[in-house]
């Protein structure tokens, strides 16, 4: 596959973590590339400085690197870089997802959404590792892309036509592919990343070759409360599946009331529960009939299915429940630093809520969740935290329930908790606001939260 990249001048297009990959796959294959990266040389960590030279390759960093590809025959292009920051009619463009998929050997899951993808992508993995267990075939589940134990290029030399690739798609990664997943899953799309993207269409466009490439015998499962979804979902010739919170299907898989229905899909129609699923937010219920029918058409049984989606507690600092004490309930969703995503937070919980908000500034207009939690009738309490606590309080005049300010950092906030949470409560940590001004990031917000609910 790279044999005929070793007499020719290889670039690779940033240095984190896809980069270092695709850096290490090329090296091992016998092709030497050079380095590039926006980064100045002098902000790098001694560490890292460190490793790049033990790669033994040549590198060239700063604003203007890419200004230096002059006489390049190839670019391996990190997801972040634009395509028309290096295009140019002598070089070819490609990337670590672009050159796996022309590669793989085995069958690809693609999914791609604007929220829900790492949820989703979990899941399908989760399903297939199920079924994996109890079946006599022989074969191995990889989950890669924005999420996973490992880069593709990591694992690509040891594929066999048996295995699964479960793989989380953004725009980035999407925008030049030129071959489809044979199942590709479109969630919910909606406006973002609009400062990488001109606009919502070369979003949307961008998303599109998760399905264009699609031949008869490929899938495409794609979410039809959402116009952009449908778009890219009917692009292509793959068998059309669709799936809906919203509304009834004669094929497909949706929520009716209390029930995740999958019908007629590979001969396969059954019922589950929504009440035996431990992922909250009626968004998730999307989500699940996604990985539903992703994972019936891989070949998982109706068990297996409801086992997996009975156990899986989602991704960390996404609405994780972290633990029960006392009969309180611990929700870490640290990773809700925008207004919007505390909302779905808040509706998705009817017991009485002890909602920790705030953080740094991303010059977050809060209005609206601040008509939210007037509206809602179960908010029992509010912890303001941070920088942006004035401005949080400032949208909830006029609430009615309690609340608590002033804490310097989680220990104190927790110390607030206890004045207030009984049994019954739940505590939920979705700030709506970055983390920088008490902790290192939204991680390290959500483990130091994890860490004193489990003593709690």
């Amino acid at each position: 596959m790279l044999s005929n990249l070793k007499n020719k001048l290889v670039a690779v297009l940033g240095y984190g973590q896809e980069g270092k990959a695709t850096a290490r796959y090329l090296i091992k294959h016998g092709v030497t590339p050079v380095l590039f990266d926006q980064k100045p040389w002098e902000q790098w960590k001694q560490g890292e400085k460190d490793e790049i030279k033990a790669l033994g390759v040549n590198f060239i960093f700063g604003p203007d690197c890419f200004k230096e590809l002059t006489g390049f025959d190839i670019a391996f292009r990190s997801p972040g870089i634009r395509l028309d920051q290096v295009t140019s009619d002598k070089l070819q463009v490609t990337s670590q997802t672009k050159w796996f998929f022309e590669h793989c050997p085995s069958k690809i899951i693609g999914i791609t959404g604007t929220k829900g993808k790492g949820t989703t992508a979990t899941l399908i993995s989760e399903i297939l590792k199920l079924q994996f267990k109890i079946s006599s075939l022989k074969f191995k589940i990889h989950l890669t892309g924005n999420i996973g134990e490992a880069q593709p290029f990591d694992f690509l030399d040891d594929l066999t036509p048996n295995d699964w690739i479960i793989y989380e798609l953004s725009s980035f990664q999407l925008q030049d592919l030129d071959k489809s997943p044979h199942i590709a899953v479109v969630l919910m799309i909606t406006s973002e990343h609009l400062d990488y993207h001109k606009n919502l269409d070369e979003y949307v466009e961008a998303k599109t070759a998760i399905t264009k490439f699609q031949g008869p015998n490929d899938f495409a499962i794609y979410n039809i409360d959402y116009p952009a979804s449908i778009k890219i979902g009917e692009i292509g010739k793959g068998t059309k599946i669709q799936i809906s919170r919203e509304q009834k299907l004669e094929q497909g898989c949706f929520v009716d009331g209390d029930k995740i229905i999958l019908k007629n899909i590979v001969g396969t129609n059954f019922q589950l529960p929504t009440s035996d699923v431990l992922l909250k937010g009626s968004h998730n219920l999307e989500n699940i009939c996604a990985a539903v029918a992703a994972a019936a058409h891989a070949g998982a049984s109706k068990d297996v299915i409801q086992k997996a989606i009975n156990t899986f507690k989602g991704l960390s600092h996404r609405l994780e429940l972290v633990t029960e004490k006392q009969g309180i309930k611990f929700y870490d969703d640290s990773i809700s630093t925008t207004p919007e995503t505390a909302v779905a937070a808040i509706n998705s919980f009817f017991e009485p809520l002890i909602l920790i908000l705030g953080g740094s500034s991303k010059n977050s207009d809060f209005s609206e969740l601040g008509n939210t939690i007037k509206k809602t009738k179960n908010i029992k309490a509010i912890i303001l935290i941070g920088e942006e606590a004035d401005s949080i309080k400032t949208s909830l005049d006029g609430f009615k329930g309690q609340i608590l300010e002033n804490a310097k950092n989680m220990q104190e906030i927790f110390r607030q908790i206890k004045q207030v949470a009984s049994s019954g409560d739940v505590v939920l940590l979705s700030p709506a606001c970055a983390s920088f001004d008490m902790f290192k990031d939204y991680k390290d917000r959500g483990e130091q939260f994890k860490n004193l609910a489990k003593d709690f």
